[in-house]
Protein backbone atom coordinates (compact mmCIF):
# COMPACT_ATOMS: atom_id res chain seq x y z
CA UNK A 1 0.00 0.00 0.00
CA UNK A 2 3.04 2.41 0.57
CA UNK A 3 4.50 1.66 -2.43
CA UNK A 4 1.06 3.19 -3.90
CA UNK A 5 1.31 6.55 -2.79
CA UNK A 6 5.14 6.33 -3.58
CA UNK A 7 3.98 5.70 -7.06
CA UNK A 8 1.46 8.35 -6.68
CA UNK A 9 4.10 10.94 -5.64
CA UNK A 10 6.27 10.03 -8.10
CA UNK A 11 3.94 10.60 -10.66
CA UNK A 12 2.86 14.00 -9.22
CA UNK A 13 6.97 15.06 -9.34
CA UNK A 14 6.78 13.83 -13.16
CA UNK A 15 3.31 16.16 -13.92
CA UNK A 16 4.95 19.36 -12.58
CA UNK A 17 8.43 18.88 -13.81
CA UNK A 18 7.52 18.55 -17.38
CA UNK A 19 5.15 21.32 -17.37
CA UNK A 20 7.70 23.44 -15.55
CA UNK A 21 10.38 22.23 -18.16
CA UNK A 22 7.52 23.15 -21.23
CA UNK A 23 6.19 26.41 -19.42
CA UNK A 24 9.66 27.56 -18.72
CA UNK A 25 11.27 26.91 -22.67
CA UNK A 26 8.20 28.51 -23.69
CA UNK A 27 9.00 31.70 -22.19
CA UNK A 28 12.70 32.05 -22.76
CA UNK A 29 11.91 31.24 -26.67
CA UNK A 30 9.36 34.33 -26.84
CA UNK A 31 11.59 36.48 -25.09
CA UNK A 32 15.14 35.68 -26.14
CA UNK A 33 16.76 38.48 -28.28
CA UNK A 34 16.70 36.83 -31.70
CA UNK A 35 19.39 39.76 -32.95
CA UNK A 36 21.49 37.72 -29.88
CA UNK A 37 20.37 34.50 -31.21
CA UNK A 38 21.44 35.20 -34.85
CA UNK A 39 24.81 37.04 -33.76
CA UNK A 40 25.85 33.55 -32.25
CA UNK A 41 24.82 31.61 -35.02
CA UNK A 42 27.26 33.74 -37.74
CA UNK A 43 30.25 33.10 -35.59
CA UNK A 44 32.71 31.44 -37.15
CA UNK A 45 32.92 29.16 -34.50
CA UNK A 46 29.38 29.51 -33.37
CA UNK A 47 27.91 28.57 -30.10
CA UNK A 48 26.67 25.21 -29.11
CA UNK A 49 22.88 25.32 -29.87
CA UNK A 50 22.55 28.31 -31.75
CA UNK A 51 22.20 27.44 -35.07
CA UNK A 52 19.64 25.02 -34.41
CA UNK A 53 17.85 27.97 -31.84
CA UNK A 54 17.90 30.07 -35.05
CA UNK A 55 16.49 27.57 -36.77
CA UNK A 56 13.73 26.65 -34.40
CA UNK A 57 12.66 30.54 -34.41
CA UNK A 58 12.91 31.44 -37.52
CA UNK A 59 9.57 28.65 -37.34
CA UNK A 60 8.27 30.11 -34.44
CA UNK A 61 5.27 28.68 -34.45
CA UNK A 62 6.25 25.09 -35.85
CA UNK A 63 8.35 25.39 -32.28
CA UNK A 64 5.52 26.79 -30.18
CA UNK A 65 3.28 24.30 -31.46
CA UNK A 66 5.16 21.54 -30.05
CA UNK A 67 5.65 22.98 -26.71
CA UNK A 68 1.82 23.50 -26.17
CA UNK A 69 1.30 19.76 -27.26
CA UNK A 70 3.97 18.73 -24.79
CA UNK A 71 2.80 21.09 -21.55
CA UNK A 72 -0.73 20.58 -22.57
CA UNK A 73 0.09 16.69 -22.14
CA UNK A 74 1.17 17.11 -18.52
CA UNK A 75 -1.08 19.85 -17.54
CA UNK A 76 -4.68 18.28 -19.25
CA UNK A 77 -4.05 14.38 -19.95
CA UNK A 78 -1.20 14.38 -16.89
CA UNK A 79 -3.67 15.82 -14.40
CA UNK A 80 -6.55 13.49 -15.62
CA UNK A 81 -4.57 10.29 -14.99
CA UNK A 82 -3.57 11.45 -11.49
CA UNK A 83 -6.55 12.04 -10.41
CA UNK A 84 -8.12 8.53 -11.47
CA UNK A 85 -4.85 7.04 -10.25
CA UNK A 86 -5.42 8.95 -6.96
CA UNK A 87 -8.71 8.83 -7.02
CA UNK A 88 -8.47 4.50 -6.92
CA UNK A 89 -5.43 4.97 -4.02
CA UNK A 90 -7.46 7.08 -1.91
CA UNK A 91 -10.29 4.38 -2.47
CA UNK A 92 -8.03 1.36 -1.28
CA UNK A 93 -7.03 3.79 1.73
CA UNK A 94 -10.86 4.46 2.36
CA UNK A 95 -10.31 8.02 2.38
CA UNK A 96 -11.77 9.04 -0.92
CA UNK A 97 -14.28 11.44 0.17
CA UNK A 98 -12.33 14.33 1.84
CA UNK A 99 -8.75 13.34 0.35
CA UNK A 100 -9.63 13.61 -3.40
CA UNK A 101 -10.78 17.36 -3.15
CA UNK A 102 -8.06 18.45 -1.64
CA UNK A 103 -5.53 16.50 -3.72
CA UNK A 104 -7.20 17.91 -6.68
CA UNK A 105 -6.91 21.60 -5.31
CA UNK A 106 -3.43 20.78 -4.05
CA UNK A 107 -2.51 20.02 -7.80
CA UNK A 108 -4.44 22.52 -9.28
CA UNK A 109 -2.12 25.21 -7.06
CA UNK A 110 0.91 23.17 -7.32
CA UNK A 111 0.92 23.56 -10.98
CA UNK A 112 -0.04 27.08 -11.26
CA UNK A 113 3.24 27.96 -9.51
CA UNK A 114 5.89 25.43 -9.92
CA UNK A 115 4.83 24.68 -12.95
CA UNK A 116 3.69 27.48 -14.99
CA UNK A 117 4.45 31.15 -13.16
CA UNK A 118 7.81 29.97 -11.84
CA UNK A 119 9.30 28.62 -14.57
CA UNK A 120 8.07 30.83 -16.88
CA UNK A 121 10.16 34.13 -14.82
CA UNK A 122 12.93 31.59 -14.66
CA UNK A 123 12.75 31.26 -18.61
CA UNK A 124 12.05 34.79 -18.79
CA UNK A 125 15.09 35.70 -16.88
CA UNK A 126 17.43 32.94 -18.07
CA UNK A 127 15.88 33.23 -22.00
CA UNK A 128 19.26 32.51 -23.82
CA UNK A 129 21.17 29.84 -21.75
CA UNK A 130 17.60 28.23 -21.50
CA UNK A 131 16.72 28.28 -25.22
CA UNK A 132 20.41 27.29 -26.11
CA UNK A 133 20.12 24.30 -23.56
CA UNK A 134 16.47 23.09 -24.60
CA UNK A 135 17.40 23.54 -28.31
CA UNK A 136 18.32 20.14 -29.32
CA UNK A 137 15.42 18.82 -27.35
CA UNK A 138 12.98 20.54 -28.69
CA UNK A 139 14.34 19.77 -32.63
CA UNK A 140 14.22 16.08 -31.77
CA UNK A 141 10.37 16.39 -29.93
CA UNK A 142 9.57 18.15 -33.37
CA UNK A 143 10.23 15.17 -35.26
CA UNK A 144 8.45 12.74 -32.84
CA UNK A 145 5.50 15.13 -32.85
CA UNK A 146 5.73 16.16 -36.72
CA UNK A 147 2.88 14.19 -37.95
CA UNK A 148 0.23 15.89 -35.39
CA UNK A 149 1.99 19.43 -36.33
CA UNK A 150 1.58 19.10 -39.89
CA UNK A 151 -2.04 18.60 -39.42
CA UNK A 152 -2.29 21.62 -37.22
CA UNK A 153 -0.61 23.37 -39.99
CA UNK A 154 -3.12 22.72 -42.27
CA UNK A 155 -5.83 23.22 -40.44
CA UNK A 156 -4.01 26.49 -38.77
CA UNK A 157 -1.79 28.13 -42.10
CA UNK A 158 -1.05 30.83 -39.90
CA UNK A 159 1.17 28.63 -37.55
CA UNK A 160 3.72 28.31 -40.71
CA UNK A 161 4.51 31.55 -41.31
CA UNK A 162 8.07 32.03 -40.98
CA UNK A 163 9.70 34.84 -38.68
CA UNK A 164 12.05 37.25 -40.16
CA UNK A 165 14.77 39.26 -38.15
CA UNK A 166 13.50 43.15 -39.09
CA UNK A 167 14.30 46.64 -37.65
CA UNK A 168 14.47 49.98 -38.36
CA UNK A 169 15.96 53.56 -37.67
CA UNK A 170 13.77 54.20 -34.69
CA UNK A 171 14.22 50.63 -33.10
CA UNK A 172 18.42 51.23 -33.61
CA UNK A 173 18.24 54.60 -32.30
CA UNK A 174 16.20 53.40 -29.38
CA UNK A 175 18.35 50.10 -29.02
CA UNK A 176 21.63 52.50 -28.70
CA UNK A 177 19.92 54.73 -25.88
CA UNK A 178 19.25 51.87 -24.15
CA UNK A 179 22.73 50.24 -24.30
CA UNK A 180 23.94 53.51 -23.49
CA UNK A 181 22.08 54.12 -20.04
CA UNK A 182 23.17 50.43 -18.92
CA UNK A 183 26.36 51.10 -19.51
CA UNK A 184 26.57 48.25 -22.44
CA UNK A 185 27.89 51.00 -24.79
CA UNK A 186 29.76 54.36 -24.27
CA UNK A 187 27.51 57.38 -24.91
CA UNK A 188 29.35 58.88 -27.53
CA UNK A 189 28.96 55.40 -28.98
CA UNK A 190 25.32 55.96 -29.18
CA UNK A 191 25.27 59.57 -30.19
CA UNK A 192 27.42 58.75 -33.28
CA UNK A 193 25.07 56.00 -34.35
CA UNK A 194 21.96 58.58 -33.83
CA UNK A 195 24.94 60.78 -36.18
CA UNK A 196 24.84 57.83 -39.02
CA UNK A 197 21.17 58.17 -39.45
CA UNK A 198 21.12 61.72 -40.44
CA UNK A 199 23.39 61.77 -42.83
CA UNK A 200 20.54 60.59 -44.90
CA UNK A 201 18.46 63.49 -44.20
CA UNK A 202 21.49 65.88 -45.02
CA UNK A 203 22.26 66.74 -48.78
CA UNK A 204 25.56 68.56 -49.79
CA UNK A 205 23.41 71.72 -50.24
CA UNK A 206 23.26 71.53 -46.20
CA UNK A 207 27.02 70.85 -45.65
CA UNK A 208 28.99 72.31 -48.25
CA UNK A 209 30.72 76.04 -48.21
CA UNK A 210 28.73 78.22 -50.99
CA UNK A 211 29.87 79.40 -54.01
CA UNK A 212 30.46 83.28 -52.65
CA UNK A 213 32.38 81.89 -49.82
CA UNK A 214 34.44 79.17 -51.55
CA UNK A 215 38.36 79.51 -51.92
CA UNK A 216 38.44 79.99 -55.19
CA UNK A 217 41.75 80.63 -57.64
CA UNK A 218 41.54 83.06 -61.45
CA UNK A 219 42.90 79.92 -63.45
CA UNK A 220 44.56 82.71 -65.82
CA UNK A 221 46.99 84.81 -63.44
CA UNK A 222 50.07 83.11 -61.71
CA UNK A 223 50.27 82.12 -58.35
CA UNK A 224 52.86 84.91 -57.52
CA UNK A 225 50.22 87.50 -58.41
CA UNK A 226 47.49 85.74 -56.22
CA UNK A 227 50.33 85.53 -53.46
CA UNK A 228 48.38 87.55 -50.72
CA UNK A 229 45.25 85.11 -51.44
CA UNK A 230 47.11 82.08 -50.56
CA UNK A 231 48.83 82.72 -47.72
CA UNK A 232 45.38 84.50 -46.49
CA UNK A 233 43.05 81.61 -46.56
CA UNK A 234 44.08 77.97 -44.81
CA UNK A 235 41.50 76.23 -47.12
CA UNK A 236 43.57 73.11 -48.29
CA UNK A 237 41.43 73.09 -51.37
CA UNK A 238 41.01 75.70 -54.21
CA UNK A 239 38.76 75.86 -56.53
CA UNK A 240 40.52 77.55 -60.44
CA UNK A 241 37.68 79.57 -62.09
CA UNK A 242 38.15 80.64 -66.43
CA UNK A 243 36.59 83.58 -67.50
CA UNK A 244 33.48 82.84 -66.59
CA UNK A 245 32.04 82.13 -62.79
CA UNK A 246 30.48 78.49 -63.63
CA UNK A 247 33.57 77.54 -65.30
CA UNK A 248 35.32 75.62 -62.86
CA UNK A 249 38.49 74.68 -64.49
CA UNK A 250 39.85 72.27 -61.34
CA UNK A 251 40.48 71.88 -57.78
CA UNK A 252 43.98 72.94 -56.50
CA UNK A 253 45.63 71.60 -53.51
CA UNK A 254 47.19 74.56 -50.99
CA UNK A 255 50.15 72.46 -49.78
CA UNK A 256 51.04 72.25 -53.74
CA UNK A 257 50.30 75.56 -54.52
CA UNK A 258 52.36 76.85 -51.79
CA UNK A 259 54.88 74.57 -52.34
CA UNK A 260 55.14 75.92 -55.91
CA UNK A 261 55.48 79.37 -54.47
CA UNK A 262 58.36 78.44 -52.13
CA UNK A 263 60.23 76.37 -55.24
CA UNK A 264 60.18 79.92 -56.96
CA UNK A 265 57.90 78.89 -59.11
CA UNK A 266 55.50 81.76 -59.02
CA UNK A 267 55.14 82.10 -62.87
CA UNK A 268 52.96 78.74 -62.82
CA UNK A 269 49.42 79.79 -63.01
CA UNK A 270 46.95 77.18 -60.65
CA UNK A 271 45.45 75.61 -64.15
CA UNK A 272 48.84 74.00 -63.89
CA UNK A 273 48.76 72.70 -60.72
CA UNK A 274 45.32 71.85 -60.71
CA UNK A 275 43.79 67.98 -60.81
CA UNK A 276 40.78 67.11 -62.31
CA UNK A 277 37.09 68.24 -61.01
CA UNK A 278 34.47 65.77 -59.09
CA UNK A 279 31.27 66.97 -59.66
CA UNK A 280 28.20 66.07 -57.19
CA UNK A 281 24.74 67.36 -57.00
CA UNK A 282 23.57 69.53 -54.68
CA UNK A 283 20.57 67.06 -53.81
CA UNK A 284 22.57 63.77 -53.12
CA UNK A 285 22.52 62.49 -49.90
CA UNK A 286 25.54 63.11 -47.80
CA UNK A 287 25.72 59.05 -46.89
CA UNK A 288 26.76 58.68 -50.64
CA UNK A 289 28.62 61.83 -50.43
CA UNK A 290 30.89 59.84 -47.93
CA UNK A 291 31.03 56.48 -49.68
CA UNK A 292 32.53 58.33 -52.60
CA UNK A 293 35.33 59.95 -50.33
CA UNK A 294 35.95 56.87 -49.54
CA UNK A 295 36.38 55.67 -52.73
CA UNK A 296 38.26 58.26 -53.92
CA UNK A 297 40.69 60.18 -51.52
CA UNK A 298 40.99 63.73 -53.41
CA UNK A 299 39.40 65.20 -50.69
CA UNK A 300 37.02 67.64 -52.43
CA UNK A 301 33.70 67.84 -54.63
CA UNK A 302 32.58 70.79 -56.61
CA UNK A 303 28.99 71.66 -56.08
CA UNK A 304 26.41 71.81 -58.86
CA UNK A 305 22.90 72.75 -59.09
CA UNK A 306 20.12 71.24 -61.93
CA UNK A 307 21.23 73.20 -64.42
CA UNK A 308 25.21 72.37 -63.87
CA UNK A 309 26.02 75.95 -62.25
CA UNK A 310 28.67 75.79 -59.46
CA UNK A 311 27.07 76.72 -56.53
CA UNK A 312 29.62 75.41 -53.61
CA UNK A 313 32.57 73.33 -52.52
CA UNK A 314 32.37 70.40 -50.06
CA UNK A 315 35.20 68.28 -48.68
CA UNK A 316 35.11 64.98 -46.67
CA UNK A 317 35.69 66.86 -43.42
CA UNK A 318 32.02 68.12 -43.51
CA UNK A 319 30.44 64.85 -43.57
CA UNK A 320 32.85 64.05 -40.84
CA UNK A 321 31.74 66.38 -38.77
CA UNK A 322 27.65 65.34 -38.87
CA UNK A 323 28.94 62.11 -37.45
CA UNK A 324 31.74 64.13 -34.73
CA UNK A 325 28.41 66.19 -33.91
CA UNK A 326 30.40 69.36 -34.99
CA UNK A 327 28.37 70.59 -37.45
CA UNK A 328 25.10 72.51 -36.34
CA UNK A 329 22.29 73.03 -38.99
CA UNK A 330 22.25 76.84 -39.44
CA UNK A 331 19.15 78.94 -38.45
CA UNK A 332 16.85 79.37 -40.90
Amino acid sequence: MRSDLLVLLLLVLVVLLGSALCSGVEAALLTVNPIRVHELAARSRPVAGSRRLAKLRQRLGRTLSVLVIANNGFNIFGSLMLGGYAAWVFEQRGIGGAALPLFSIGLTVLVMLLGEILPKALGSRLALPVSLAAAPLLHWLGLLLSPLVLLLERLLPAITAESEITTNEEEIRLLARLGSQKGEIEADEAAMIGKVFQLNDLTARDLMTPRVSAPTLDGSLSLEAQRALLLGNNAPWWVVLGDQVDKVLGVANRERLLTALLENRGLLTPVDLCEPVEYVPEMIHADRLLTGFRRDSSGVRVVVDEFGGFVGVIGAEAVLAVLAGWWRKPAA
